[in-house]
This record gives structure tokens, sequence and C-alpha cells, in this order.
């Protein structure tokens, strides 16, 4: 990856509806060399998906929610099984293996409190080897970044 490359992994980060050709005009490029180091990237995996954020608040997620989950078991068998189920469930956004005094970090993205505890008791409790949950209810979001910024120093 170049400099080149960087910069419009940049742009694409900022606007991902940005044409090849605008891109061209920004490195007095045409568009055929910007499609070809894009679809470079995509095949490479450095861009995984082009996607649209959404306004959680705006389509009735009002609440997010961090979960850390604990396993009573940890062979790879119940790990496999556990990510599974975590994995088919819409209301889980992210979900991420760590190490330390829990297994699984979970960002949950749901309408309340009331469908949090429906969920945490009908779909999350069901998971066959689920020793723990503990919650942390997020009370205002400071900040939220998606981008990886490439600028060069």
């Amino acid at each position: 990856m170049d400099s080149i490359d960087k910069k419009i992994l940049n742009i694409l980060q900022d606007n991902a509806k940005i044409s090849n050709r605008e891109i061209g005009e920004k490195f007095h490029l045409s568009r055929t060399p910007i499609f070809d180091r894009i679809r470079k990237m995509e095949r490479k995996g450095i861009i995984r998906k082009y996607i649209t954020l959404l306004n959680p608040k705006k389509v009735g997620r009002d609440l997010t929610v961090f979960c850390f989950v604990s396993l009573k078991h940890h062979s790879p068998e119940f790990t496999a099984s556990f990510k599974k189920e975590i994995d088919c469930n819409p209301k889980v956004f992210e979900c991420y293996h760590i190490a330390g005094n829990h297994d699984f970090f979970l960002k949950v993205m749901i309408k309340d409190v009331e469908e949090y505890y429906n969920f945490v008791s009908t779909e999350l409790a069901v998971i066959e080897n689920i020793a723990q949950v503990q919650s942390s209810f997020v009370l205002k979001e400071l900040k939220y970044e998606l981008k990886i910024d490439l600028t060069e120093d």
C-alpha cells in the first residue's frame, strides 16, 4: 500500500459514495487507475465492505448496552457454539472474544431496558454454557469513530 492508496482509503472512509472520477480528480488520475487500486484493496481484504451508518436513535435503537459474558467451559466446541448463537442475533452488533475476567464483550443495541431484559432472559440466558453476564448501560455517547486515519506522518 503506497501513499496514494492510503489517501484513497481516507477519502472512502469519509464518503463511500464518492465516484472514482472524483477521487481521480484529487490525484490528477483517470478513473481506471483509481478503480484498479480500489479493486486491489478489496481483493486483499483491506476494504472489508461498504456500509451506510444509521443513527440508532432515529431507527428505534435508543439503548446501547455493553455485555461482558463469561462461559462455564472453554473448550473449542463450547466457544464455537456461543459464537454461532451470537452471530445470528440481530440485537448483537459487535462481539469480541477477549482476555481477562470475562470471555466475550458484546455491544447490544435495543429499544429500551424492557427489551434488554427480554433479550437477556429469553435469548442470552438460554445459550448453553453461560456462567455470567455483566451489563453496562451507555448513558451518553461521547465519541463514535469508525475511521482509521491513514494520514502519513
